[in-house]
């Protein structure tokens, strides 16, 4: 259970996990992540949800997570809540620009874009729970 003194920890360890499962989910089925930005783009509704939960996750995560500057882990995970923010932000206002932008910088590299999210989330999950010592 999260308490005040190690909720960054958690966000960190969910982060890693929820980034390792669509990490090996696009390299087992490449493309997957591709069809979802197409089918996004598709829908002016789907844009909007889209928008609404991103924007709503990254300022939970902005503020939930305790900030502290004397620790880089809590400075990293503030950066990432207020980037999914803007993230948000850009999908409701600019839906079908920012969903171009996605699938073109996606290219044909999704097994790359994979293995490199994979890294990060196992990165991730091994600095939370360093974090949470368990």
């Amino acid at each position: 259970m999260g308490s005040a003194g190690n909720i960054t920890g958690w966000i960190t360890l969910f982060f890693g996990l929820y980034g390792l499962a669509a990490g090996v989910g696009e390299y087992r089925n490449p493309g997957f992540w591709s069809n979802m930005l197409g089918e996004i783009r598709a829908s002016s509704a789907l844009q909007f949800v889209t928008g609404i939960v991103t924007l709503a996750l990254g300022a939970t995560i902005y503020l939930v997570n305790p900030f502290d500057p004397a620790d880089w882990l809590s400075i990293l995970v503030t950066v990432i809540g207020g980037w999914i923010i803007i993230e948000g932000m850009l999908i409701l206002a600019l839906g079908d620009w920012f969903m171009n932008f996605a699938s073109r910088l996606m290219g044909k590299e999704a097994r790359f874009w994979a293995v490199l999210a994979i890294i990060f989330s196992l990165a991730a999950i091994f600095a939370g729970l360093v974090r949470l010592q368990i």
